[in-house]
């Protein structure tokens, strides 16, 4: 593809996310933020972890993105007695007395993963493959997954008992981990009219799978300079605990830092943000604008940051 032909793709992508917007507004009111990281996620081919307290919206905007998307769409309610087979998949015996694969629900384009934490670390683990390669294996057969391929999994920080952490190479998994907050009065009150009604808006589908293919190859494809590359390197590297450049801060507070995936999905992030907001090539306020998110669920605080009240976020924002 050409450079006249890329930039015009770009271009392209640019007006989607505006469309995009504008689509998704006409149910979810608010979550700016939320909606601009869940997008950035997918068309850097990557997934996300949502937080937030019951009643914002999670599944709701998830179920929103899916009809604004021409995808297929497949959530999953985890519960404590969910087995691996229930998400995969498994082999049967058909009337031939053969054995015959039956497809489970992670076979869709977008899968949410509904409460992932309230089912044990067994099934948690059924997820890996199909986020890291894209397929699942059954009875020693592979199978690949139809692309573009999301995992949007939500968490219910308040309600703890009963539940399984998530281990930190699954968190590591996902690019963003967003968390949900509170929607101002004004917002509350447009939420409260609009919900309140009969009538339901009308949601058109805004992109195809082939253009979102398209963007994802696009978003890997967007230039970036040396100094953001350092920029975002460095970042990651300062908050990994006994490293020539990790700070007191970090010393202090934090037992583990990041992994290289970290920088990573700084840089994907990066390039991807530049795109939706108009630019060609990411700068350092990108990588800003998404750090937090991007490096909050891959940092482990030690005991002492949790008895002195130091969260991540604030770690990650003095470090910026």
């Amino acid at each position: 593809m050409s450079q006249t032909n890329e930039v015009e793709l770009a271009d392209k992508l640019h007006d989607a996310y505006i469309r995009l917007k504008n689509e998704i507004g006409k149910k979810i009111i608010g979550q700016n933020d939320t909606i601009d990281q869940l997008l950035i996620s997918i068309f850097s081919q990557g997934h996300a972890l949502l937080i937030g307290v019951p009643g914002l919206a999670k599944t709701l905007l998830i179920q929103t993105l899916s009809e604004v998307l021409d995808l297929n769409f497949n959530r999953i309610q985890f519960t404590p007695d969910l087995m691996p087979s229930d998400i995969l998949g498994a082999e049967m015996l058909d009337n031939e007395r053969n054995f015959k694969f039956i497809k489970g629900p992670i076979f869709a384009n977008i899968v949410l993963a509904d409460e992932i934490n309230r089912t044990p670390p067994k099934t948690q683990a059924a997820l890996l493959e199909a986020m890291q390669e894209k397929g699942v294996t059954i009875a020693g057969k592979h199978y690949k997954l139809d692309l573009p391929f999301f995992v949007l999994a939500t968490q219910n920080p308040i309600e703890q008992e009963g539940t399984y952490p998530l281990p930190e190479a699954q968190l590591d998994r996902f690019m963003f981990n967003i968390f949900l907050d509170y929607p101002s009065l004004e917002e509350e009150k447009q939420i409260v009219n609009l919900t309140t009604t009969d009538k339901s808006p009308i949601i058109n589908k805004v992109l195809s799978k082939e253009e979102i293919i398209a963007f994802q190859h696009l978003v890997r494809k967007v230039p970036v300079t040396d100094n953001v590359v350092s920029y975002a390197v460095n970042l990651v590297h300062k908050l990994r605990p006994n490293t020539e450049l990790s700070s007191e801060l970090t010393n202090e507070y934090i037992e583990w830092g990041a992994g290289p995936r970290g920088s990573q999905t700084l840089i994907l992030a990066a390039k991807c943000h530049a795109i939706l907001k108009g630019k060609y090539s990411p700068d350092i306020e990108d990588v800003q604008a998404i750090a937090v998110p991007a490096l909050r669920h891959r940092l482990v605080r030690n005991f002492k940051a949790e008895a002195k009240g130091y969260s991540v976020d604030r770690l990650v924002r003095e470090q910026l």
